[in-house]
């Protein structure tokens, strides 16, 4: 199984001083809000995104102070969407500890994920780095389109396959993309190679919320079966949209009901999940994962061979091969 730390060796260096840049950036005069970044750093996790800037930009041989810029810019947009995600959701837990609502409470928690938007645009303009600033502000916007799309759509429950895959293009897609166009922009890179690198960033989004889709049927260890959270949380994902438009009326009915009106029931989730791997929803997303994995992968077979596109050939991997 690939590692992060292996797929990390050849920007190793870079990410170190970028972890150095990051802490700096969120230090602050006031206690509490200090106190909260602090804990913010302690819980950070694989730090994916900025791994994409910095091997982006490592394809081409050019790690600029740009590439920096750009790196922070987007992980501190990233953990304010973080935050702000947790208070839409009313989540107490991210990556296995406590949320900062669930420790600090709402009103605080939408004032760290505003200070943090703002920490960021604000760093790209004191580096005069307007360029990645377009970039990474038409990500944080179709993300928020996306959001709003996402919850339109499901309260009606009138998600299509083709409205699903414009949701994630939004929601997940557009922050890796920009990654990926970032670096590449930093790394004062050809203009049809920032393109293609958006498109690359864009696919790998794609597949990378697919897998997160497929996590919600596979077997808790703790509870022993899936735990069905997306169901519960009347989230439409590819599975079960495949789903709906396999089965007969009376199944498709059965499927609507629970989610609108009776989505805490156990015994009712698990039978969706049933009807869902019986109907091959998880093979179809499967297979749609893979599609947009082999479309990335092609796109880098324009570009010389480096440690750096080895590594993201590993990164892409690892998106789509990953246990959580």
């Amino acid at each position: 199984m690939l590692k992060v730390k292996d797929i990390k060796l050849p920007i190793k260096k870079e990410m170190n001083l970028f972890e150095s840049k990051f802490t700096d950036s969120l230090k602050t005069n006031v206690p509490l809000l200090d106190k909260i970044m602090h804990y913010i750093i302690k819980r950070k996790g694989k730090q994916m995104r900025p791994m994409f800037v910095f091997l982006t930009a490592k394809l081409f041989n050019n790690v600029t102070s740009g590439t920096y810029t750009a790196a922070s810019l987007i992980e501190l947009l990233h953990t304010a969407t973080l935050v702000h995600d947790d208070i839409i959701d009313e989540s107490n837990f991210r990556r296995g500890v406590f949320s900062i609502n669930a420790l600090w409470k709402n009103k605080i928690s939408v004032l760290v994920g505003d200070f943090l938007l703002s920490r960021g645009l604000l760093l790209a303009v004191e580096k005069e780095e307007f360029q990645l600033l377009k970039i990474v502000s038409r990500a944080v916007k179709n993300m928020s389109e996306g959001e709003l799309l996402q919850i339109e759509k499901t309260r009606k429950l009138t998600i299509t396959e083709d409205i699903y895959f414009d949701i994630i293009s939004k929601k997940t897609a557009a922050l890796i993309s920009s990654c990926c166009e970032s670096g590449a922009e930093s790394a004062n890179a050809p203009k049809k190679d920032i393109k293609k690198m958006r498109i690359f960033g864009e696919k790998v989004g794609i597949a990378f919320q697919i897998k997160d889709d497929l996590f919600d049927y596979i077997q808790d260890p703790i509870i022993g079966k899936p735990t069905g959270m997306d169901i519960r949380e009347k989230k439409m994902t590819l599975p079960l949209i495949h789903t709906l438009n396999k089965v007969d009326k009376k199944a498709r009915r059965f499927i609507i009901n629970t989610i609108k009106n009776d989505s805490k029931n156990a015994e009712k989730i698990e039978k969706i999940i049933n009807l869902v791997k019986e109907n091959q929803g998880l093979k179809y997303a499967e297979e749609k994962m893979n599609t947009y994995l082999k479309e990335a992968l092609n796109i880098l077979e324009d570009f010389q061979n480096n440690e750096a596109k080895n590594s993201l050939i590993n990164l892409v991997n690892y998106v789509v091969k990953r246990k959580k």
